[in-house]
């Protein structure tokens, strides 16, 4: 992402409701995750994320202390956003364990198909960024892929109760590999523009789980 400039206030800050506030910080978050889903952090820069959100471009501070702290809140955001779209999948009383893994792909599908392709994941996107990126994010990403992987352990763990797979599956080591293949999928997928990646890593793990 290009350096920001160095902090200033000068004279009084303006003046904002607590509504307007909290609505431009989340329509900068919004617009934000729409570009580094896209973009990746280093390669945008806050002025374009201004000028998408319709933000004076010196406002900028008075919503976040620096580029670190909005690109944590934008690794918040997106975590509790995916994790509600996870949920919206796994949670499926209607269908069995396995198929809702298999309705979370397909539902992933249909959203990277709706965008051409230009979108993967923001915390795969920055994971590969790490090098280049503030060393606070570490944690931040490693959480939010431990939520991920707990979700999907869960899961499998009701997949064994339900006997669709085996006993000596081990849930918390395959929800790992699960989201370590997944992430590769979608960059994939991105590169190809097509859905075939998504589509042969799912066919792959549901075969192995259900052999071992």
């Amino acid at each position: 992402m290009n350096q920001l400039p160095v902090k200033r206030r000068r004279g009084r800050p303006p003046k904002f409701s607590a509504a307007s506030y909290q609505n431009t910080r989340d329509a900068l978050i919004q617009v934000g995750l729409g570009v580094l889903t896209e973009k990746g952090y280093s390669y945008t820069g806050i002025d374009e994320i201004l000028r998408q959100a319709g933000v004076p471009k010196g406002s900028f501070y008075h919503y976040f202390d620096n580029k670190e702290a909005f690109g944590a809140a934008l690794i918040e955001a997106y975590g509790r956003f995916f994790a509600n779209k996870l949920e919206r999948s796994l949670s499926d009383s209607n269908l069995s364990p396995l198929a809702r893994i298999q309705a979370f792909v397909d539902d992933a599908r249909a959203g990277m198909h709706r965008f051409g392709y230009r979108r993967g994941c923001l915390i795969g996107n920055l994971g590969q960024e790490m090098a280049a990126l503030p060393e606070s994010f570490r944690s931040l990403l490693r959480e939010v892929f431990q939520d991920w992987e707990a979700r999907v352990a869960r899961v499998l763990e009701e997949a064994q109760q339900a006997g669709e797979i085996s006993g000596h599956t081990e849930p918390e080591q395959m929800a790992k590999f699960f989201w370590i293949g997944w992430e590769g999928a979608v960059l994939r997928a991105k590169l190809e523009q097509s859905p075939q990646p998504l589509d042969q890593f799912a066919e792959g793990f549901m075969a192995l789980v259900r052999s071992c």
